[in-house]
């Protein structure tokens, strides 16, 4: 698995419900042809990200199609998801 893109943005809770801060990553993700999330015309990966004093953590995340943004039923493995939220604390604004 490997990140070719991604964007950032962080969401903001109108009504203050919500304690800390959002972010939803849209990262595109290059698979191995024998991966079975592979997908000819790529693969996305939305991950919303919560940050809250000083934790951090994926409040959630699907994988879609990249072409029809068809969501696919599948999780990441432990190592998987450890991978992504590094990726995802890296790359947020502090």
């Amino acid at each position: 698995m490997e990140i070719i893109e991604y964007s950032v943005e962080e969401l903001i809770d109108p009504t203050g419900i919500l304690t800390g801060r959002r972010f939803e990553f849209m990262l595109y993700i290059l698979f191995d042809e024998e991966d079975e999330l592979y997908e000819e015309q790529g693969t996305g990966l939305r991950v919303l990200y919560a940050v809250d004093g000083d934790q951090e953590k994926i409040a959630s995340y699907h994988f879609f199609e990249r072409a029809t943004d068809k969501i696919l039923d599948f999780e990441l493995e432990d190592e998987e998801e450890a991978f992504i939220a590094h990726f995802c604390k890296k790359h947020i604004e502090k």
